[in-house]
């Protein structure tokens, strides 16, 4: 996960508040290991947008899944043991894809904090 995940523009590894491993991309969520009791051991946590992970589902049920504490969330879980390369490449592209939305967002917010607080 860690390998294909840095092969995307901009993406760092990092760590979580409890030690597991996350990438990031402009310092937003982009792909971690499933920690919540819910998950089984071995996921994978991505974003997803609910169109999408409906398909996924659907069409590999044996590799993509959601549990209740997920559902409510844009994200699919990913059975790491299940998935090849091509198919973890077009998943982390997809988060990718839909992180970089949403830290295009943060960062907007941040500069309009900071020009807010300047006084500009």
């Amino acid at each position: 996960m860690r390998t294909v995940g840095l092969s995307l523009p901009d993406v760092e590894s990092t760590t979580k508040y409890d030690g597991s491993p996350v990438l990031k991309l402009g310092g937003c969520f982009l792909a971690g290991l499933a920690m919540h009791p819910s998950a089984e051991p071995g996921t994978l946590v991505v974003r997803a947008d609910c169109d999408e992970r409906e398909f996924l589902i659907a069409d590999a049920p044996d590799t993509y899944y959601l549990t209740d504490y997920y559902a409510s969330y844009p994200l699919i879980l990913v059975r790491l043991a299940k998935i090849d390369t091509d198919a973890l490449r077009d998943v982390l592209s997809v988060s990718w894809r839909l992180t970089r939305v949403k830290a295009g967002r943060h960062h907007a917010a941040r500069s309009t904090d900071r020009d807010n607080s300047a006084g500009v």
